[in-house]
């Protein structure tokens, strides 16, 4: 059972960001930034990797119909290629802040890296687990990250991408060595990189 996401100690206006798709071998990485009203509390919140498909899309809905603000950013596999997996993730989440209005006074970050350097930037190990608006910002993002997948799916099914997301399973091993890399493939990436 996840466990239960709390908001920040204090008054300052937050915003928790998080990215999704960092450990794929396809398509882009999303960031995704939120703002939630220190006064709703929205139950269920936790890891988005802890939750079933089914709730992370019934809180993803919560989640934007109550946000004071949330952007979503996106990197893409041929930025990924250029700048390395890390950079194109900060890259991602600078994007997605861009779109908060207003501007937050602190950012909470999940992992041990942030986008920019500064006293409002704060990196939170574990924080998908632990603060409300990484949580929130975690479950818009692996939604948005799956929703991608779908849609990519549709343009190269013989990867399966709609079951494994992008991820380097056996089965998109598999496919990989069969068909080769598709346009959105991360050639950077070892297991592409052999292919190309």
């Amino acid at each position: 059972m996840p466990q239960t996401a709390h908001h920040p100690a204090g008054g300052a206006l937050s915003a928790g960001v998080d990215e999704a798709g960092r450990g794929a071998l396809v398509g882009s990485v999303v960031a995704a930034a939120v703002i939630l009203p220190a006064d709703i509390k929205l139950a269920g919140l936790g890891d988005s990797k802890c939750l079933s498909p089914t709730r992370r899309s019934q809180l993803d809905e919560r989640i934007r119909a109550t946000a004071l603000s949330w952007g979503l950013g996106r990197a893409s596999a041929a930025e990924i290629d250029q700048l390395n997996v890390l950079q194109a993730s900060l890259l991602a989440m600078r994007r997605a802040l861009a779109q908060l209005i207003p501007t937050p006074e602190r950012i909470m970050v999940d992992g041990l890296h942030c986008p920019a350097s500064g006293a409002e930037y704060q990196a939170v190990v574990g924080g998908d687990a632990l603060i409300a608006e990484i949580s929130a910002a975690s479950i818009l993002a692996k939604v948005a990250r799956d929703a991608d997948m779908l849609a990519l799916h549709q343009r190269f099914p013989g990867y399966g991408f709609a079951q494994h997301k992008g991820y380097p399973t056996v089965a998109h091993r598999r496919a990989l060595a069969e068909l080769g890399p598709c346009p959105e493939h991360r050639r950077s990436f070892a297991p592409v990189r052999a292919l190309v």
